[in-house]
Parts: structure tokens; C-alpha cells; sequence
């Protein structure tokens, strides 16, 4: 997805050092710079990350902090006890030294059963909850008696439905906020497990976790927040995650991508999803912002470009589609298709995937073996590539023999001065243009399909539903807002009664599949928290007449309903 983050109310953690002469008029700034060190060592998170960024700087924190206390109750010191020693004042004192021992101590106790973290704690006390591996989930079906991979949105009808009721009169069941930041990746639900990521941050970088809960009660089985550099063989600290997580048929491993959009250098991860351990790293030069869509024992994700600018220029890769073998990791091929940011779609050995920027195009290329093992039987990957009037950008849709391709001239984070969108629906055979609708903005979510109709999330802030079996074309049924003219980036999702959607600025609304009517509406954000830089980009789940959405300040939730069909 095309996403430029520009956090301009978000400030860096930073540790500077203070010298200053011995006098009443320095005491102000030596209390300001011992107030930056105690904020920093009370922040286990913060002080982690830079232990393992800058190594020497918490001992300078560390002899920093004592040299400006023991400078502090020098000066404090009343004169009519000239007996009291500095040695007298540190036995009361904490050994700030030993807490930050006891944390790194910790951290490698983590990574040594496992390679990931404990979980933020959550129970009194400050106990942390305990950490099971997550059973191996039973696995939806598409197909009588085959089972699937699940990925992005359910898988290729995007509907974001997994089956079971699905609820009205939505209250809160749970929240989660342990991985810290924001939940901008959409989460799947796998039997009785819920996977997804999250995005912390922290200018100039920003940092992820990928996570597993227990469906019904929130509870933590597994968080991972770093993996070991194929490279170099150092750890290093996940990227924020947009993308959103794909698992395997037989339910053990989950592969998802890495990084926001000028992040470079992020990789494609595969985790076993009972343990959260990483598996395998694929590397590149870009970032992985799309879904990527498994088939068998292939995984494809597109890398999407850096684009600067103001004519978005690619900054050195202009972008590419890879295809890993999940059982090893290792990379099968790559296929340069520019600024691939479209979550693919695999189907009966074809992969479908979107060219955005500097591309505009529908793609479809062979997923089978390698480059050699096509051209010994004189085969080509590209099987067809159809222009698209606007870049698409937007995840793919395969429905039947159609594909569904949602495009227009904005992106997540501008509209264009005159907006303008389009669906297009491609014979999934030939890329033969079957039909194209016009809709008022740019389509950058999902089009949700539930039998023979699709819902169109609109960035001018409607959802709009397509009658597919319209003769000459899909024919507009109804259109709805959600919250004004506030863009619908999000992804709906649909059951066949409701349909289920998510405005930027963080309201969830309930909609009548029939005619579009608002039933019901939430804010999923946390009071108080207004979600200021309209990053509601999660989109809902349904499963088991739960309802599941990550949101910008108050992480992933879960919702049930009062009543359900």
C-alpha cells in the first residue's frame, strides 16, 4: 500500500549527557537531565532498544545518573549536618546499575526458549501471563474436503468471514495493547488462534511485533519483535508491520512482510505459528507493505518501491514479486513488476497481483518451479499484463472466473484534486476486460465478495455495493458513508446479512447487506485517544460470532454481539 507516515507530533528518545559547575543557578538543568536518565530507566522498552542500538550508552546513563545524584545531594546538603556522607545517602538509594542487569538478563532468558519476548505484562502485580504455544487451529475450507491457507481478508473472495454467526449490538469483549503503537495490519483468525502485527513509532524508525492470541479471551500465546540477520548472524528488531499475515494449510507456519513505505531494507519472515519462533528470513531491498497469499508450499509477496517526490519517482528498485518455498525459505524467483504493493491472490497455479506506481497494470504471472524449469518447457512467467487506467493498488479479488481490480488517482495518504476510480473485472483466463465501473475515488481496501455481490470501500468515504450478475456489467445497489467524507480505507467485511466497515478516523459501522443502512456505530479508537493521524487502516474480521479490528490508539479488539444471525 502507498502509505507515507509523517508523525510531525511524535519526538525521538534521546539521552544527552550534562556537564555543568557546581551552583544554585545550574541546579534547574542538572534536575532536568537527571529527569531525561530516570525516564529513560524506568521504561524497560526504551532502555532495551538502546542498549542494543548503542551499547555504551547505558553505562554513560548508568554513571551519568549516580554522578548527578550524588551532585544533587552534595548541593542539597544542609550545612548543620556536615557529618552526612555521600556513602550514608546511596545505601537508600536503587542500584539502577542491577535493574538494568536483571532486564538484559531477562531479554537472553527469552531468547534462548524461543527467541521472543515475554509479553508486555498484563496481570497484577506486574506478573507476567504465561505463554502457551498455540494448538495447531483447524483450517478453514474453500474447497470440499481441502483444506486452504488462510491469508489476507480470509483468502480470494476477501470477504474477511470465517464463518459462524455474525454479531449485532456489538460490546467489547477484549482488547489488546502488549505489542505497543499502533495496529495498522488486519488480523486473521485461524480456528481458535488470532494472528496479527503491530507499529510502533519512534522517528526516524519505526519498530513491529508479530503476535498470536487466544481468540476467545485475548490472552497472549506468543509475541516476536526481532529475528536473526541471515547476514550477519546479529538480532535485529522488526520493522513496523502493515502488511498482514498469511498461514500455512496445515496450520504451523505463518509468513507475513515487513516495513511502511519508505522503509528499505525489510524482509519476508516466516514464524512457526505455534511458537512464534522465526523460521526463516527472506531479504530485500525494499519493504513488504502487501499480504502475501500462500498455495501449497509457496508463499508470493510483493516488494513495493520508495517513491519520492512529487512526480514519485522510484528510488532505486522500482519494485518486484518474489516466490519462496516455505518448507526451506528458500527463494524460487522474482519477477520485476513496479511498485507491487497489491496483496496478490494465488489460484489454481497463477498468481494476481497490481503494478501501482509508475506501473497502473493487472498481472498475472505463472507460479510453478523456477526460471529454468519454465524456460526447459519454453514457457514464460508472465502469462498476461492488462493496463489499468489508474495504479491499482488496492488487494486483488478472485471471485469465480473474474478478477477484481480496485484502482484510482489518490493514494493513503492524498486525494487528487479531481478524484477519480474505477473497478475493473478481468476474465481470470485471458486478462480480458469482462466489464469496468466507475466509482466517484480511488479504491485502496479490499473489494469484499459474498455471493453475487461485491463491497467497494471508497477513499471519499462511502462503501458501495455491486450487484456482480448485473447483465452488462456490475450495477450499483446501494451506497453508504460511514463517517461523512472521512476516507474508507479499510477493507469490509461481509457475511451475507451485514457488512462490516471501518472509517479513518476510527468508527466502526454495523451495515444492512440488503440496502446499505447503518444499524450500528462504534468508535474503536480509546477514549481520550483520538486517532490524529487517521491511520484506521485494520480492517475487521468475523468469525465465530466474534468480530475482530486493530485500530490506531487502541489496539486490537474483539467484539461480540448482543445478538447475531
Amino acid at each position: 500500500m502507498a502509505m507515507t507516515v509523517q508523525p510531525n507530533d511524535l519526538t525521538c528518545l534521546g539521552v544527552v549527557p550534562v556537564f555543568v559547575n557546581v551552583g544554585a543557578v545550574a541546579l534547574p538543568a542538572i534536575i532536568g537531565a537527571l529527569t531525561s536518565v530516570l525516564g529513560i530507566l524506568l521504561k524497560p522498552k526504551e532502555l532495551m532498544r538502546v542498549c542494543k542500538a548503542r551499547p555504551y550508552v547505558p553505562v554513560l546513563v548508568v554513571a551519568g545518573g549516580v554522578g548527578l545524584f550524588f551532585g544533587i545531594t552534595w548541593l542539597m546538603e544542609p550545612p548543620a549536618a556536615p557529618q552526612r556522607t555521600k556513602t550514608a545517602v546511596a545505601k537508600d538509594t536503587v542500584d539502577w546499575t542491577q535493574v538494568a542487569m536483571v532486564i538484559i538478563e531477562q531479554e537472553a532468558r527469552a531468547k534462548e526458549n524461543g527467541g521472543t519476548k515475554p509479553p508486555t505484562p498484563q496481570t497484577p502485580s506486574g506478573s507476567q501471563p504465561q505463554v502457551k504455544p498455540a494448538a495447531t487451529p483447524p483450517i478453514a475450507t474453500e474447497a470440499v474436503g481441502q483444506p486452504q491457507a488462510m491469508y489476507y481478508r480470509g483468502g480470494p473472495s476477501r470477504s474477511g468471514y470465517a464463518g459462524g454467526k455474525a454479531p449485532l449490538g456489538l460490546t467489547s469483549l477484549w482488547s489488546f495493547t502488549g505489542a505497543d503503537g499502533m495496529y495498522l495490519s488486519s488480523p486473521l483468525v485461524v480456528g481458535d488462534a488470532v494472528y496479527s502485527g503491530s507499529c510502533l513509532l519512534d522517528p526516524p524508525n519505526n519498530f513491529g511485533a508479530v503476535f498470536c492470541l487466544d481468540a476467545a479471551t485475548g490472552k497472549v500465546r506468543w509475541t516476536t519483535d526481532e529475528y536473526t540477520d541471515p547476514d550477519t548472524g546479529k538480532k535485529k528488531e522488526c520493522k513496523g508491520f502493515f502488511s498482514s499475515a498469511a498461514v500455512t494449510a496445515d496450520g504451523k507456519y505463518l509468513v507475513i512482510g515487513q516495513g511502511l513505505h519508505l522503509d528499505a531494507n525489510c524482509a519476508l519472515l516466516c514464524l512457526d505459528a505455534q511458537s512464534g519462533r522465526v523460521r526463516w528470513v527472506v531479504k530485500t531491498p525494499l519493504h513488504i507493505e502487501g499480504s502475501p497469499a500462500i498455495e501449497g508450499d509457496i508463499v508470493v509477496a510483493g516488494a513495493g518501491a520508495i517513491e519520492v517526490g512529487n512526480d514519485h519517482h522510484a528510488q532505486g528498485n522500482p519494485g518486484y514479486v518474489l516466490a519462496v518455498r516455505i518448507s526451506d525459505g528458500k527463494k524460487l524467483w522474482e519477477y520485476q513488476v513496479n511498485d507491487p504493493e497489491s496483496s496478490p491472490v494465488i489460484r489454481d497455479g497463477v498468481v494476481y497481483i497490481g503494478s501501482g506506481l509508475n506501473g497502473s497494470a493487472a498481472v498475472a504471472l505463472r507460479l510453478e518451479s523456477t526460471d529454468d524449469e519454465l524456460k526447459a518447457k519454453g514457457l514464460d512467467r508472465l502469462i498476461w499484463k492488462v493496463p489499468t487506467p489508474f495504479p491499482a493498488l488496492g488487494p486483488v479479488t478472485v471471485v469465480d472466473d473474474l478478477v477484481l481490480f480496485g484502482c484510482g488517482n489518490g493514494d493513503f495518504v492524498f486525494a487528487a484534486p479531481n478524484p477519480e476510480g474505477v473497478v475493473l473485472a478481468l476474465d481470470r483466463a485471458t486478462g480480458q476486460t469482462r466489464w469496468q465501473t466507475t466509482v466517484a475515488d480511488t479504491i485502496l481496501g479490499a473489494i469484499a465478495v459474498c455471493g453475487d455481490r461485491a463491497y467497494c470501500p471508497i477513499r471519499n468515504g462511502e462503501v458501495i455495493a455491486l450487484d456482480l450478475k448485473a447483465s452488462g456489467g456490475a450495477q450499483v445497489l446501494w451506497r453508504q458513508r460511514i463517517s461523512g467524507k472521512t476516507p474508507v480505507l479499510a477493507s469490509p467485511a461481509c457475511t451475507g446479512d451485514y457488512v462490516y466497515a471501518v472509517s479513518q478516523d476510527g468508527y466502526l459501522a454495523v451495515l444492512d447487506a440488503k440496502d446499505g443502512k447503518v444499524l450500528e456505530k462504534i468508535y474503536i479508537n480509546a477514549k481520550g485517544k483520538p486517532g490524529e493521524m487517521g491511520l484506521s487502516t485494520s480492517s475487521p474480521f468475523v468469525a465465530g460470532g466474534r468480530l475482530y479490528v486493530g485500530s490506531e490508539t487502541g489496539g486490537l479488539r474483539c467484539y461480540t454481539g448482543k445478538e447475531s444471525q
